[in-house]
């Protein structure tokens, strides 16, 4: 094979390559351009979280499709939006309870963005956990085809607690805090650490008294492990200091004796 035939072969096997990597390549799935979800709630409080979808008609490409919704909320209202490219409203759902499902997505009715927002009053905790902190389905949406195909459009968690728990966890993350800061001195808070890890096991089984009291003591012995250090620390250095300047005069005193008697004439 010549060079000039073995470049143009090379020039049409790259071709169909970068062909076939741009079909394997998705397009663009609906798009999240907005949103706005609360990180965490209180249990029995109402909250709210509103995003807005757009990119509606691509991966795979579709005219047409069908939005479902599910949350972990109770008590659940959802407000369900359709604009078009003006951003005009062009129809608005209100579906109720924790779930919707095959509300029409279509090119047809110049639907060009939705906006979906979901009420609901915040669940009871169901575990515990410090770390990660427990959470719930605050919302997720789907977006499903013809003959049963659907796809996870997001999802979105939330933490959830009690006046007791968050007290509880406020205590707890003060003396992880306390530890830290103690072992950064340089001291060994054992005895802090025991109870900080007591009172994370106590959190977890929803003693939250019992796990503020512990990681109380926790932040105590830490920072009292944090003084001693210090303390050494300073004691350390002022020894050091007296040493040194006890070699000064030492030093001082050595250089007087070494010189001869002066003379008498000078």
């Amino acid at each position: 094979m010549t060079r000039t035939n073995w470049n143009r072969s090379f020039r049409v096997v790259l071709a169909a390559v970068i062909v076939l990597l741009a079909a394997m390549v998705p397009a663009a799935a609906v798009s999240v351009t907005d949103e706005d979800i609360p990180s965490e709630g209180e249990v029995g409080t109402q909250i709210s979280a509103t995003v807005t979808l757009e990119e509606l008609y691509r991966n795979p490409q579709s005219e047409q499709w069908q939005l479902s919704g599910e949350t972990g909320l109770t008590d659940v209202s959802w407000t369900v939006t359709f604009y078009d490219q003006t951003g005009s409203q062009v129809d608005i759902i209100e579906p109720t309870g924790q779930s919707f499902s095959g509300l029409d997505v279509a090119a047809s009715s110049d639907t060009a963005e939705v906006e979906v927002r979901v009420t609901g009053t915040v669940p009871t905790v169901e575990s515990y956990s410090y770390d990660p902190a427990h959470e719930f389905l605050l919302m997720e949406l789907t977006r499903g085809q013809a003959g049963g195909a659907s796809n996870t459009i997001d999802s979105w968690q939330t933490h959830h607690y009690t006046a007791e728990s968050d007290s509880a966890r406020e205590a707890i993350d003060e003396a992880g805090s306390a530890i830290e800061d103690a072992e950064a001195s340089g001291a060994t808070p054992s005895d802090a650490q025991a109870n900080y890890e007591d009172a994370v096991a106590a959190y977890e089984e929803g003693s939250f008294g019992v796990a503020t009291n512990l990681a109380n003591r926790a932040t105590e012995q830490a920072n009292s492990a944090q003084q001693s250090q210090q303390t050494q620390q300073l004691v350390i250095y002022a020894v050091g200091g007296l040493m040194v300047v006890a070699l000064v005069i030492g030093g001082v005193l050595y250089w007087r004796s070494q010189q001869g008697p002066g003379d008498p004439l000078g």
